[in-house]
């Protein structure tokens, strides 16, 4: 079991063993104090642990950062957790490994996960017609008959991207809209295209509702959230505001105001509705390295993994760190990327206010998680800088705070 240090968040520190064994696994715990920090103390670690904090330092004294948290797993085991910033810009109220932000559509492999896992246990087929358990999905030419519930989970419905999302965020029910997904016109045939979807993607609630009869929200929290320790995981605007600590958010920065927070992606819960604390977020990473096959066999992380189609288009998103990217897929909720030869698993995810991201090596049991209350998207360069460490390649700025 690792000996960790702890940082307290007034700026000091003390020793202490801030890990307890559940089911086999090192679980990080804050210190009475506050304690946001615990970081391996190992000779034979590849993270500069020293170093990341610093960089993470600088990064929340730019003035598109109101508040971050960040989190690491390095062989299996969590390493890292650290808050920095406030909840609200101005008010002194500091983030803590405690504090609950939103995931935005790093919830969409919550889904994936949770359908891999009824598949596993026979209880549905991830190859049968996604009409056949969704009651609202209609799609141009009767295609629901013919897309499959791996479709849906891949982004392969034969929609363009985005279908109907705006009139999800003008109000819209997301049953309703995603009848009215009859009346586009398809741009391929399902599972012959992938293209980003939201109000579509969320038809994966109605088939674990339609498989286990119980709400969405009950049978994710009790088939994953409690058995993986996430006590801080919910999936309602309701349950962000009832945490202890939880990020306004905000679109401007440090001189800006927060913005309301919105409803729209909780009634689409598969694709956007999850909130939890970074400590919560990292033991959501570490299940997806196979720490808890009890909760999450290695079968049903293996089929939420597999590629299933590929998206060069996220290559050009992700332009700024080409020399690095070879190839990017997308499987089940998770997308695949191969980076420096080696290939690692993960998402991000945005909502007006918020930011995250997750990523990960599963041979190397290693990743990074992070979740920010801002629009900018600088914090999204703290993967690669991870990844740079642990593959021992040359550091680049991908954080972009050498700006001298």
């Amino acid at each position: 079991m690792l000996g960790l240090f702890i940082v307290g968040a007034a700026g000091g520190s003390f020793a202490g063993d801030a890990d307890r064994a559940v089911g086999g696994t090192a679980r990080a715990e804050s210190g009475s104090s506050g304690a946001v920090v615990t970081e391996a103390q190992r000779r034979d670690t590849v993270i500069d642990y020293r170093r990341l904090d610093d960089r993470l330092e600088m990064l929340a004294q730019e003035p598109g950062i109101v508040g971050l948290a960040v989190g690491l797993v390095e062989d299996g085991e969590i390493t890292f957790l650290k808050g920095y910033g406030e909840t609200v810009a101005g008010s002194g109220d500091p983030v803590t490994a405690d504090t609950v932000f939103r995931w935005a559509s790093l919830s969409k492999g919550v889904a994936g996960n949770m359908i891999a896992k009824l598949s596993h246990e026979g209880r549905l087929s991830i190859y049968e017609p996604i009409g056949k358990y969704s009651a609202s999905l209609r799609l141009p030419g009767g295609n629901e008959q013919s897309a499959t519930v791996a479709d849906v989970l891949s982004h392969q419905l034969g929609l363009f991207g985005h279908a109907n999302d705006s009139k999800l965020e003008d109000g819209g029910d997301p049953r309703l809209l995603r009848a009215e997904l009859v009346t586009l016109n398809a741009i391929c045939p399902p599972g012959q295209c992938h293209a980003y979807q939201n109000v579509a993607y969320d038809a994966a609630s109605e088939v674990v509702e339609r498989v286990t009869g119980k709400s969405y929200e009950q049978s994710v929290r009790e088939r994953l959230f409690l058995p993986l320790g996430m006590k801080s995981a919910t999936m309602t605007r309701d349950g962000l505001f009832q945490a202890r600590s939880w990020a306004r958010p905000h679109v401007g920065g440090k001189n800006s105001k927060p913005v309301e927070v919105s409803d729209s992606y909780y009634r689409v819960p598969a694709a956007g509705g999850v909130n939890s604390s970074i400590k919560d977020l990292a033991r959501w990473l570490q299940a997806q390295m196979g720490t808890d096959p009890d909760v999450l066999p290695p079968q049903v992380l293996e089929m939420v993994q597999a590629e299933r189609v590929r998206t060069p288009g996220e290559l050009g998103r992700m332009r700024r760190v080409r020399e690095r990217l070879d190839t990017a897929s997308y499987g089940l909720g998770w997308r695949i990327y191969d980076y420096a030869g080696h290939r690692v698993i993960g998402h991000r995810g945005g909502l007006k206010g918020y930011r995250s991201l997750i990523l990960f090596d599963p041979e190397k049991k290693t990743g990074v998680v992070a979740l920010w209350n801002s629009s900018t998207s600088q914090p999204g360069g703290l993967e690669f800088e991870v990844l740079d460490m642990l593959y021992r390649l040359p550091q680049r700025d991908w954080l972009q705070l050498d700006k001298a």
